[in-house]
């Protein structure tokens, strides 16, 4: 384990976090390119039955249960099911996807959507439940023609940039006033 890694595990824990190398080592199967940012849960008590395909972004908050204890006081057994999250797929932020759910390649969930029912290949899913809005493409072709007509900022306008200054920040937040919507690398 690198220096890195052994602190990032060490932060995660600080926060009452697990690590994905702890995950995996519990049983969750992670493909390439797999991205997980803060806050986010995976869960840890059944997490050998979640599968996240390649090239998978869950942004923060995302919460991907493999369990329900809502039937444990009633039954006396707690509910379990398989997740598989497929390839090219993006979470957005306190997303919630419940045990039993697939959600196929190339698919964006929209932030704050509850995922109750599996979501198919080439599909965008937003809401509570969440539901398909529009094919994958659609989706892209939107943002394509929303990215060729609004502002647009390099590397140098975010805090990858340690000499970001006020006046870069002040002129960013100017263009995005009058455009409402804008991108950055």
């Amino acid at each position: 384990m690198s220096l890195k890694s052994f602190i990032r595990a060490k932060v995660m824990r600080l926060r009452s976090e697990i690590s994905n190398e702890d995950l995996i080592a519990l049983g969750l199967t992670v493909g390439k390119n797999f991205s997980r940012q803060e806050k986010t849960l995976i869960d840890q008590s059944h997490c050998w039955l979640i599968t996240i395909g390649d090239d998978v972004t869950l942004a923060p908050r995302v919460h991907i249960l493999a369990h329900d204890a809502s039937t444990k006081k009633a039954l006396g057994y707690t509910r379990i099911g398989v997740v598989n999250i497929g390839n090219n797929v993006f979470i957005g932020a306190s997303s919630t996807i419940l045990p039993g759910i697939s959600i196929g390649n190339n698919v964006v969930i929209g932030a704050n959507s509850v995922v109750s029912r599996d979501i198919p290949d080439n599909s965008v899913a937003i809401g509570n439940p969440a539901k398909v809005i529009c094919t994958y493409d659609e989706f892209v072709n939107r943002k394509q023609e929303e990215l060729e007509n609004n502002p647009c900022f390099d590397e140098s306008y975010t805090l990858r940039n340690p000499n970001i200054s006020e006046d870069m920040k002040k002129e960013m937040k100017e263009k995005l006033d009058k455009s409402k919507i804008g991108y950055v690398v």
